[in-house]
């Protein structure tokens, strides 16, 4: 499964931010910078955006970073993270790092914070497996650090959550090809958004990966939600 979703982001790089703050109608960027805003209150030096892609949520990190912190950039997909690296700041803090998630290149308790922005759908094959992903997480992270993350979700009320799932169905995929060019794409993101945890039980699948504390809060009648997971 890995090559074929890095095959996906791969062909889906140049486009990717642009077709996304279409598709979510730009409420995608206010989503990243409240949890952004939420994460830089975890302090610390040395902060972690798994999944990086093209680098908005590192981007996000960095406005609200206080001086001298370290935000290093993980993807597995070449392209994403070399356009992440071309439109950071020269002068920031930045390190890009080539890896997978769930294999995490970096010594126990070697961050303050680490975070996740639209990406964890990729990340759940199982939910054993996302398990062992957020267990990955929770290892890098030093004791107090937290994990902030940003998905989609699942709305709670029955009605709202028919018409979410009709919207991501029925207008994701062709708008999403249209503007990128890429036709399996879209297709593979609308049935992650569709298929994916709803909020209560993503904080579960927290708690069993070992974290102590998780909160919540949804977004948008529950169509997101930033969890934020303390050690």
């Amino acid at each position: 499964m890995l090559p074929v979703l890095r095959e996906i982001f791969s062909r889906l790089a140049p486009t990717y931010e642009r077709v996304n703050h279409v598709l979510t109608l730009g409420l995608d960027v206010f989503w990243r910078r409240r949890a952004a805003r939420a994460a830089a209150r975890s302090g610390g030096s040395r902060w972690l955006d798994v999944c990086s892609g093209t680098g908005d949520m590192a981007r996000e990190l960095s406005r609200g970073a206080p001086s001298g912190t370290w935000i290093v950039a993980l993807d597995f997909c070449r392209p994403m993270l070399d356009l992440s690296a071309a439109r950071q700041p020269a002068e920031g803090g930045f390190e890009f790092v080539l890896a997978d998630a769930a294999r995490l290149p970096f010594p126990d308790a070697a961050f303050d914070l680490v975070t996740v922005a639209f990406a964890t759908r990729n990340l759940s094959l199982s939910r054993a497996a996302l398990i062992a992903t957020f267990s990955e997480f929770h290892r890098a992270l030093r004791p107090g650090g937290r994990f902030v993350n940003l998905e989609t979700s699942q709305p709670r009320f029955r009605p709202v959550r028919f018409l979410f799932r009709v919207y991501v169905r029925t207008f994701v995929p062709p708008v999403g090809r249209r503007l990128s060019g890429a036709h399996a794409g879209y297709g593979y993101l609308s049935e992650s958004i569709s298929e994916f945890y709803p909020a209560e039980e993503l904080a579960g699948i927290l708690k069993a990966a070992g974290f102590s504390r998780v909160i919540f809060r949804r977004l948008m009648f529950g169509a997101a939600a930033v969890h934020i997971a303390v050690m």
